[in-house]
């Protein structure tokens, strides 16, 4: 039964792809060293398929999130800033509304921040791979895509400042840079995000403070039997930690952005 449960995680090599290198070690009929890499990419899979585990990965990220937050001036800034990476742009004919995902709430935190007064106007920041390469030419930006959600939310068009060059983090810092200037904004990403957000916000001179949303962890009050089973929404939250402590430590890349206003 142990290898059936698990085995939506033991076949997915888009989570772990030691499982892509012991095949091909088994194919070259290294068998025992072939047998040592399944295992020891099965054990990664239940490990980061625990639930403890992943909680815990989130919430230290989550926790800098919390201290940047309560740190933050609660108004007043030039901008809201709402990085990319929250919504689908519309794929016409085959997707033709924009579709929301589950960090989604980075828009919807925008758009309370700005009706709160928090600042005049707010910035979507975020490109598209599609536009880009040219392959669908009819796709548009995810600023496009958000500037539709800001719309339906109550934001007037007239405040929402749309960027759509980026195409990552380090890009949505530098565009928003250079629409800003050196004025200070309210950045609003996942809160797992957003130490790494500021790290690349500081790297492009962009002076911001951290508004952070879409909470992956909630208090409890102890462990319960589940959190000690393999998930796929465990795994996930494993994944999305491991990306941002990865790009945190090997993001070599330089800002490349003028520092004058």
């Amino acid at each position: 039964m142990g290898i059936i449960y698990l085995s939506p995680f033991v076949f997915n090599c888009d989570h772990n792809p030691s499982l892509v290198a012991g095949g091909a070690l088994a194919l070259l009929r290294m068998r025992r060293l072939a047998r040592l890499v399944f295992g020891l990419a099965v054990a990664q899979l239940i490990v980061f398929s625990s639930s403890m585990v992943s909680d815990a990965l989130l919430l230290h990220l989550e926790n800098e999130a919390r201290a940047e937050a309560a740190a933050a001036p609660a108004c007043c800034y030039d901008a809201i800033v709402v990085l990319g990476g929250s919504i689908g742009a519309a794929i016409p004919p085959v997707r033709p509304d924009p579709q929301l995902y589950d960090s989604s709430d980075r828009i919807w935190h925008a758009a309370r921040l700005f009706h709160r007064g928090v600042a005049p106007r707010i910035i979507v920041s975020g490109g598209s791979y599609q536009v880009e390469a040219g392959a669908v030419p009819a796709t548009q930006t995810e600023a496009v895509a958000m500037r539709q959600f800001l719309l339906a939310l109550g934001v007037p068009e007239d405040r929402i400042v749309m960027e759509g060059k980026s195409l990552n983090t380090l890009e949505n810092m530098r565009e928003t840079r250079a629409l800003v200037g050196t004025a200070q904004v309210a950045l609003v990403t996942s809160a797992f995000h957003m130490p790494r957000a500021l790290r690349m916000a500081r790297k492009a001179g962009l002076e911001a403070a951290a508004f952070p949303t879409d909470w992956q962890i909630l208090p409890t009050s102890g462990l319960s039997w589940e959190s000690l089973l393999p998930s796929v929404g465990a795994l996930a939250g494993s994944g999305l930690a491991i990306k941002e402590y990865l790009a945190w430590a090997f993001d070599f890349r330089s800002a490349g952005v003028n520092r004058s206003p």
